[in-house]
């Protein structure tokens, strides 16, 4: 299977399968030099960790990390950091019943066709428990960017049709929604609670900003740090769209009001200095009790009721990979434009 790296110079690949014995991360052009250990990844694992409250599916994972490599004398070395985290709560027979039947809004039938079989066992590859491997590499990018005072912070932005109005943003406060405005916190819980209850789950969507990154970062052409980013964000299974900036909205807006207000942070594809605002569309989790038709691998009509530990919202536990995407591309970015000049290369060597 190709496609399992991500990056230039940060280069990470994740490996395993959601009912597989371990997944985990190897990180390529991590700097030498860092102080790193698995304390300093422990905590942004425990931000998607499952089974943490009523919104999240009660699959238990204590989703400890263990760094294998490229660590001396805690810290980094230069050579490729290797990361595991075991799986400890598969229950592969609950998808006995799954095996030859497609599961609606799933992989299942594009993994079939692309090679022929599949892992019907939570969708193996295809499955969000292969994000816990980049929130690992999110999280040395993100000890990366600290040491440049560069911050990276997501959260959910909406659930369904509860969307936390602009301005009533508070970033003190805490909830298992992930949403900083407890008034809207709690309706958006009424809502999961409510959706469950008819068998179903609802979507919504992240917000992610970064201040303090550097003006500069970016190429001008394919490789525009807002297209990157926009790639690393949507190559997350759940994401089924990416604004940067005004995003949409400039399409209704005006060239005065959307050259002050809609860049997001780049221009021309480098950022510009300002903060960076990316947003990101999460769809609904497709695994809900409701009887669903679908197709067996036969091609025959059958109809299908999922049941099992699923998230009602993928949302609240997605921020922290969001994030760790944003993290990891913009590490990739600033190592690649350490060459962008050459007064820079002289003042480096001399």
């Amino acid at each position: 299977m190709a496609g399992s790296t991500f990056g230039k110079i940060f280069k990470i690949t994740t490996w395993g399968e959601s009912h597989g014995n371990a997944l985990g991360v190897v990180i390529d052009g991590c700097p030498a030099g860092l102080e790193l250990s698995e304390k300093d990844i422990q905590p942004f694992l425990d931000r998607r960790k499952p089974g943490q409250s009523e919104v999240t599916t009660q699959r238990k994972e204590s989703d400890e990390v263990e760094i294998l490599s490229g660590i001396f004398e805690g810290k980094t070395t230069g050579t490729p950091i290797s990361m595991i985290i075991k799986n400890e709560d598969q229950n592969s027979n609950a998808y006995d019943e799954l095996k030859d039947v497609y599961r609606p809004g799933h992989a299942d039938i594009t993994y079939d066709a692309k090679y022929g079989f599949r892992d019907h066992r939570g969708g193996g590859r295809s499955s969000g428990r292969e994000t816990v491997a980049r929130v690992c590499a999110g999280a040395v990018a993100s000890k990366i960017l600290a040491q440049l005072d560069i911050k990276v912070n997501a959260f959910t932005k909406s659930i369904g049709s509860v969307v936390i109005p602009e301005g009533e943003i508070d970033f003190s406060v805490n909830n298992i929604v992930n949403m900083p405005n407890e008034e809207y916190a709690n309706k958006a819980i009424e809502l999961i609670n409510e959706k469950r209850s008819e068998k179903d789950s609802v979507g919504g969507t992240i917000e992610c900003i970064v201040d303090g990154c550097p003006a500069g970062l970016g190429e001008p052409v394919f490789d525009k740090l807002d297209a990157n980013l926009a790639k690393a964000v949507m190559s997350i299974g759940s994401v089924k769209g990416v604004e940067i900036g005004s995003g949409f909205d400039a399409s209704t807006s005006t060239g005065s009001l959307n050259n002050q207000e809609g860049a997001g942070g780049t221009l021309g594809g480098i950022s510009n200095g300002k903060q960076i605002k990316l947003t990101a569309a999460i769809k609904p989790t497709p695994s809900i009790a409701q009887e669903q038709k679908t197709t067996d691998k036969n091609g025959k009509d059958v109809s299908i009721e999922i049941h099992g530990r699923h998230d009602p919202v993928i949302a609240p536990r997605a921020c922290v990979v969001v994030e760790s995407m944003v993290a990891i591309t913009l590490v990739d970015a600033l190592l690649e434009n350490m060459n962008s000049r050459i007064d820079g290369i002289i003042n480096f060597y001399k």
